[in-house]
């Protein structure tokens, strides 16, 4: 398990965003050296938690609970024998390229040592938006890539540090429910009925599935 690449995105203008400026940061580049990372603080002020990465809609995007963003390059390979094009690695707009991690199946608070400092933990799955699908240039992107169901993983920084390409991943701790990225990406999107099995992933969730969690059991119970 490590890392492939760590990728970094410029401000761009672009016809496919409603940013209110008409800029995204989703083009990332893998880049050689070591990036910073660290808590960026809250979605809204915070921007990207790895230093040189530009988040350009901060309604949406960056923020503590979303201060990394890490794809496995396995699922980009399936998604690229089924598109019948070449992904470099970064073209979803991830931080992190992994292999040999399964972030589909990865739990809701699990906890990622990588290289010799940084301490990250999964907070939930990527939902899908105008600008991704713009990106790719794919039709109905949004609803394909909602239907395949692995959306990659956000994180937390627990503890900063330096990465680069190459380093090594360690799981270090995996909670004690069964709550993935993959449940918690269908109970998000498309079957809300599983939304109060969210609650057992506790204040480790993202805290819009845990209230969207909680209003969903107050409306209609368990």
């Amino acid at each position: 398990m490590r890392l492939l690449s760590v990728n970094l995105g410029r401000a761009e203008a672009v016809p496919y965003t409603d940013q209110p400026e008409g800029r995204t940061g989703i083009g990332k580049r893998p880049t050689d050296g070591p990036v910073r990372v660290a808590d960026p603080g809250p979605k809204g002020v915070g921007a990207s938690g790895l230093a040189g990465d530009t988040v350009c809609d901060m309604r949406h995007h960056g923020g503590e609970d979303q201060a990394v963003y890490a794809m496995a390059r396995e699922d980009m390979d399936d998604w690229a024998r089924e598109l019948g094009r070449e992904l470099p690695n970064g073209s979803f707009g991830e931080n992190l390229t992994t292999t040999g991690l399964d972030l589909t199946g990865a739990l809701i608070g699990e906890r990622w040592r990588v290289g010799p400092e940084l301490l990250l933990e999964v907070t939930s799955g990527r939902i899908p938006c105008r600008t991704f699908q713009g990106h790719l240039d794919e039709r109905r992107w949004v609803k394909r890539f909602t239907e395949k169901g692995a959306p990659g993983a956000y994180l937390r920084v627990l503890e900063p540090g330096e990465i680069r390409a190459g380093d090594p991943v360690r799981i270090v701790h995996r909670p004690a429910h069964e709550v993935t990225v993959a449940l918690q990406f269908r109970a998000v999107t498309t079957q809300r009925e599983l939304l109060p099995r969210l609650l057992a992933a506790g204040p480790a969730l993202h805290p819009e599935s845990l209230a969207a969690a909680r209003k969903y059991v107050a409306q209609y119970g368990a």
